[in-house]
């Protein structure tokens, strides 16, 4: 018997409580979430620069509607019996009742977790005011009181230009006094940054890895202080890379050697079962 969104919380809120750090890989589609599950990750997570990708779209925060987005949950959620947490992006809309109306969506579509972001879509402006990220961060907490549902709180500012420490670490404060029971700066860019959030902030810390230039090891990252690592979209790249790579190698020299390479069809079947 499958576990019930419950169950899926409390072991997702297990994994939080543990010594040492879990990695959430991030699947984009039923198959991966399969492919990830027989592996024996523990949990899950979505990611809005897969499913872009996959309907090729450009990744962004207008990307995907929340129809969509919420659709995508649900694939992978019935596809795997491990807990799910989403991206949320920035709750798809910036006043605080679009968090919440977003977070409702989520618990009805079966997921024990998401994230919310402080990030505009707005280029002149990208992150949004302090006050503002703060309330929209609060209002998303309330909404998951007494709910199964673990609320991830993303400051953005490394990944959209704005490299100010400091800043980051005030968000991410803020955040956790709002209510937020996870925190996550992705982009930090060094493991000295990645312990002084680690070490401001008493709620479990999210980094993600798979960017270009940044291999630190799970040990690594769970000496200085991390709970969990995601992989954002770095995966869906990954399989992008392959098939760049075979569909280059068959256009430049008119050779198959990917076929050695691949998955044989019984063993992706299998793992389709």
């Amino acid at each position: 018997m499958s576990p019930t969104q419950q169950e899926k919380y409390r072991t997702f809120k297990e994994l939080h409580e543990r010594a040492g750090a879990f990695v959430i890989p991030n699947p984009w589609n039923a198959g991966t979430a399969k492919i990830l599950t027989s592996l024996g990750f523990e949990a899950l997570a979505t990611t809005s620069a897969g499913i872009a990708f996959s309907l090729g779209r450009q990744d962004g925060l207008a990307a995907l509607t929340r129809e969509e987005t919420l659709a995508n949950c649900r694939e992978i959620v019935d596809a795997s019996d491990l807990p799910v947490s989403a991206d949320l992006e920035d709750g798809f809309g910036a006043a605080p009742e679009n968090c919440v109306e977003t977070i409702q969506w989520a618990i009805e579509a079966g997921l024990v977790g998401g994230s919310i972001e402080d990030a505009t879509g707005d280029p002149e402006n990208p992150i949004y005011d302090f006050e503002l990220a703060v309330e929209r961060i609060h209002a998303a907490s309330e909404a998951c009181q007494g709910q199964p549902f673990l609320l991830t709180a993303r400051s953005e500012n490394f990944i959209r230009g704005r490299l100010d420490l400091d800043d980051t670490i005030r968000r991410l404060q803020a955040f956790e006094r709002a209510g937020a029971d996870v925190l996550y700066a992705p982009g930090l860019p060094d493991l000295n940054a990645i312990k002084a959030v680690c070490d401001a902030v008493s709620k479990p810390v999210n980094v993600v890895m798979g960017l270009v230039g940044v291999t630190f090891s799970v040990d690594e990252l769970a000496e200085a202080g991390v709970k969990r690592v995601s992989v954002g979209g770095s995966m869906a790249r990954a399989a992008l890379g392959g098939l760049m790579e075979a569909a280059t190698e068959i256009k430049e020299r008119g050779t198959f050697t990917y076929g050695d390479r691949a998955l044989s069809n019984k063993v992706a079947n299998d793992l389709m079962s």
